[in-house]
């Protein structure tokens, strides 16, 4: 798939997803391709004591019991939310249980102000209307719709940032597991087949803008992400997501280990400045999830790569750094100018290393934009 800017997951891990197929002999619920032990497998990787043949990458970074629970959710007849914060993979996560799951995780609605019921049930081929009238034929399925009629996966990412009207139609469907289209007499009614289900996503920083109902909260079965904490876990994260990056360029560049710990450290003094901050105008605008990291490194890279050396350096990295999360003119850049001489610059001093050159990196950067 070298000529698809991003391939969905199916279509990148298909070899894997084969070859777990043909060794998989346990029970599958529904029209599953995998059994939900596979399914856990390819999320999360093979382990020696699981006694594969061959290697099953990890792909996903976080508590084996968040993807049990998940995948034990899919098998039922309730819908699974995910919840968390900015940048926890919840939309990742997503996409490779429908991909273990369906072989097919494109089935996406994406919420937004401007969703309709439309989006999630159905509309019109309004130049087949006019010619041959309301038909099956003339009738565009939503990606929801689609998911009903071949019992897979449904995803819906952002839940929480469409409409109630959306919502509500949504409940309908949960519950029923059926869409009525009145126009049509006599073929009026889509019923969904067994192993349809929705994995719906939701930002827990939305919360107040259209919270979900009471009725709409009973269809689903709450799925939490934390934020990840553990430094070796999000470093394991970043290099996973980078590496990715390099492979799609075809570049060849190292991230040395020093680095990347600079960039662990300086995201964990930046949260905490933000968690002891007094008021919203001392944080960053920025959320400081792992997802923002991944981009600042990749953009350190891409930009050593194309006008540097060919090698990532910590001035690069502190660049990168500044420009991603100086979002607010002058707040921003204060708060970074505060962290790099309370912080980098007596850090710099004691230990050395990559320090300095980080240091001169961000002030040269703060002063440019300044």
């Amino acid at each position: 798939m070298s000529d698809v800017l991003r391939a969905p997951a199916e279509l990148k891990y298909a070899e894997e997803l084969d070859w777990l197929e043909s060794v998989d002999d346990s029970p599958k619920p529904f029209a599953w391709r995998l059994s939900p032990k596979m399914v856990r497998l390819f999320v999360l990787g093979a382990e020696r004591a699981d006694g594969l043949d061959r290697e099953i990458s990890q792909k996903w970074f976080g508590d084996r019991s968040i993807v049990e629970r998940a995948i034990v959710t899919l098998a039922s007849d309730r819908g699974l939310l995910l919840i968390g914060d900015p940048g926890t993979g919840k939309s990742w996560l997503a996409e490779l249980l429908a991909s273990a799951i369906s072989r097919n995780s494109t089935l996406v609605v994406q919420g937004t102000a401007g969703t309709t019921e439309d989006h999630i049930k159905y509309s019109w081929n309004v130049s087949m209307v006019i010619a041959k009238g309301q038909s099956r034929e003339s009738m565009i399925p939503s990606p929801i719709m689609t998911a009903m009629e071949r019992g897979s996966i449904g995803r819906f990412e952002e839940l929480t940032r469409s409409t109630s009207d959306v919502q509500d139609a949504l409940i309908s469907i949960l519950s029923e597991k059926y869409i009525s289209v009145p126009e049509l007499e006599s073929d009026g009614i889509v019923f969904a087949k067994p192993g349809f289900s929705v994995i719906a996503t939701a930002n827990s920083r939305d919360r107040g803008v259209n919270d979900l109902s009471s009725a709409l909260k009973r269809r689903f079965n709450f799925v939490r992400i934390p934020v990840v904490t553990n430094k070796k876990s999000e470093a394991e994260i970043v290099r996973f997501r980078t590496e990715e990056l390099l492979r799609r360029h075809q570049i060849e560049l190292d991230v040395p280990p020093t680095l990347l710990d600079v960039l662990l450290r300086s995201f964990g003094d930046l949260r905490a400045a933000a968690a002891s901050a007094g008021s919203d105008d001392e944080k960053l605008e920025s959320a400081l999830s792992t997802a923002e990291q991944i981009g600042v490194l990749e953009d350190a890279v891409l930009h050593s790569n194309f006008f540097g050396e060919r090698e990532l350096t910590a001035r690069a990295l502190a660049s990168s750094l500044v420009g991603s999360l100086a979002r607010r003119e002058p707040e921003d850049l204060a708060i970074l100018n505060k962290y790099l001489h309370g912080v980098v610059e007596p850090r710099s001093k004691d230990e050395g290393g990559d320090w300095p050159e980080f240091l001169d990196g961000g002030r040269d950067t703060i002063a440019t934009l300044s």
